[in-house]
């Protein structure tokens, strides 16, 4: 199972091997986390630090959890109350972790671009946990496992991705992953949410939710991030669910097999219906959470595999 990288920065360099060979190594975490005795040793003797400049609940617990799993040291750095609130440098904060020679680096940061600059500074293994709106790639990556267990493949399947993907790094890494893989892809949502620059990834942009779900198979819905947006985007919330939300009417339209997926947290009554999302018989978004901490440590082991080979 060859995986050639040091980081883990985004989607974008990754081969289609570079993919299968992650989601298939997660496939055997999948398993041992579903044993009463969910350890393994792969990180021992490791040190892993979580470094969130944004607040994420879920996302670092994913990580939390998937490195203890694995064995490693894990410190979370309380990021809110750190030194680079009293105007340290990005780079000053690399030199210092350096001082404690980390092995893993788990990072999430509000500017694009931030983590890659911190990679090229600390001398080991980097993971994106998501930066500005940029890429998600663990998240792209737990999708697109519980895409291929779902329906079994992940090739040349009609995929709706729904909602705000303006300011959605989840949307992009998706986009470029789920291109990788020969699916056709539909972006929906109003036209102040989905610019159509995003042709350019090879989507199809339609700003009618009955026109966009017609046959999909999957229903991957985003949440309204407010907390970027600086202006007007929609009328009002009322009217963004009629128009938007996914309900039991609009998810008739696509397959029905269809599958929905939403990153998480939701806003219920917002972007989907509470009573869809918690439907078992179409609803994926309790298994995206357990297949995140499947791919975060089958990212790990990889990352921690290529950090000894080149030790």
């Amino acid at each position: 199972m060859r995986f050639a990288h040091r980081h883990l920065l985004g989607i974008e360099h990754l081969s289609q091997s570079d993919i299968t060979a992650i989601l298939d190594l997660a496939e055997k975490y999948v398993d041992l986390n579903r044993q009463s005795a969910k350890h393994s040793d792969v990180l021992s003797g490791l040190t892993q630090i979580n470094m969130f400049f944004e607040n994420s609940t879920r996302t670092q617990a994913s990580f939390e959890i998937a490195g203890k799993r694995l064995g490693a040291d894990v410190m979370n750095m309380a990021m809110q109350a750190s030194s680079i609130k009293k105007g340290e440098t990005l780079i000053d904060t690399a030199m210092t972790l350096n001082a404690m020679h980390p092995d893993l680096l788990v990072v999430r940061h509000p500017h694009s671009g931030a983590v890659d600059l911190l990679a090229q500074k600390v001398n080991c293994a980097v993971l994106n946990a998501g930066d500005g709106r940029h890429e998600h790639p663990t998240q792209a990556l737990l999708d697109a496992l519980t895409i291929r267990r779902a329906k079994g493949r992940l090739h040349r399947l009609n995929i709706a991705i729904c909602g705000d993907v303006a300011h959605s790094r989840v949307a992009r890494s998706n986009l470029i992953l789920l291109g990788k893989m020969e699916n056709r892809i539909r972006l929906i949502g109003p036209p102040t949410l989905v610019p159509s620059q995003f042709v350019d990834f090879g989507a199809e942009i339609y700003d009618d939710m009955n026109e966009g779900l017609k046959d999909v198979d999957v229903v991957m819905m985003l949440r309204l991030q407010k907390e970027r947006m600086d202006g007007g985007f929609i009328p009002s919330e009322r009217e963004y669910y009629h128009r938007y939300g996914l309900d039991a009417a609009k998810l008739a339209l696509a397959k029905p097999d269809a599958i929905v997926m939403h990153p998480g947290p939701m806003n219920r009554g917002v972007e989907i219906d509470g009573t869809l999302a918690d439907d078992i018989n179409r609803s994926v978004i309790q298994e995206q959470v357990e297949m995140g901490v499947a791919v975060r440590m089958a990212a790990m082991e990889l990352l921690a595999r290529n950090q000894r080979d080149a030790a």
